[in-house]
């Protein structure tokens, strides 16, 4: 038995997925990866064929088993955002594989019933076969690269929210840090803050760690350095909220703050900035002097 030529065969194949085009598509469409991508049964079949052309090119080049082929790259933009519509979970890589067999099936049942000669059956399903699989691909590269992209823009927002810039007074503000504090939370702070100081052209900043569980010395450093950016732009640091466990291990870590205000309490960070901007608090209630 002599061996197909491989050009004889991606000739063949793409001869077929050419004349079938019709039957291929009005399969496609109803497959579960584009059903659930789009419920629209016309829109349905236009990415169907759009999907199945760029496979075709790329049968057509003999890089069927390329994901950086021009074919698949032409259709990319497709495959990615048809991928991010669907479910990304722990099943991801079982939804993908179970797609692919949907459109794969019918595929290899239209071949099946191709007259072509013997020998070029099981090459051109390989053919198939192979294409197929690398839209799969495609298609868990570009929904991995969307949930990462989630996940971040995720943790991203998160930071933002848990580093708010609250003004207390004109002059004065304060950004409550709350649980544990890493680089990239730590380097969200201190931009919000020094952009908060220019914005308002603020005198005082008060950072506030009652709601940090521990300071070790990279948190010890990251207060350092934002008192510090914020004395370059023209604002004094204060720090609050420094409890008796906190401070002890600051001595025992040999943390010195001797240059930065401290406080226990947020009040007291407060009254202390007031006092520097020239006010002061006084009671007007009953009994005030």
């Amino acid at each position: 038995m002599t061996t197909t030529p491989e050009p004889e065969t991606r000739s063949i194949v793409s001869d077929f997925l050419d004349r079938r085009r019709e039957s291929i598509v009005a399969e496609w469409s109803g497959a579960p990866f584009f059903r659930t991508a789009g419920m629209d049964p016309e829109q349905a079949a236009l990415d169907g064929a759009e999907v199945l052309a760029g496979l075709r090119r790329a049968v057509d080049k003999g890089e069927a088993n390329n994901p950086a082929a021009e074919g698949f790259a032409s259709i990319r933009s497709l495959l990615e955002a048809l991928a991010v519509q669907q479910v990304h979970d722990s099943t991801l890589v079982a939804q993908t594989a179970a797609q692919m067999s949907g459109l794969k099936e019918p595929l290899l049942r239209l071949w099946a019933e191709e007259d072509v000669p013997r020998e070029l059956v099981a090459p051109g399903a390989v053919l198939l076969s192979g294409a197929v699989d690398t839209l799969g691909l495609i298609l868990l590269d570009a929904a991995l690269t969307a949930t990462r992209d989630t996940i971040a823009s995720q943790r991203e927002q998160l930071a933002e929210l848990s580093t708010p810039v609250i003004k207390l007074w004109d002059g004065v503000l304060a950004i409550p840090l709350i649980g544990t504090l890493d680089s990239m939370r730590s380097q969200t702070a201190t931009e919000s803050l020094l952009q908060a100081i220019l914005d308002q052209q603020a005198k005082v900043a008060i950072l506030d760690i009652t709601g940090v569980p521990t300071v070790d010395t990279m948190v010890a450093q990251h207060l350092l350095k934002t008192a510090l950016a914020a004395r370059l732009m023209g604002a004094e640091c204060v720090i609050s909220g420094i409890r008796p466990q906190i401070a002890n291990t600051m001595v025992q870590l040999g943390i010195d703050l001797e240059e930065v205000a401290t406080r226990a309490k947020l009040s007291d960070a407060f009254a202390y900035a007031l006092n520097r901007l020239g006010l002061s608090v006084t009671s007007t209630g009953p009994g005030a002097v």
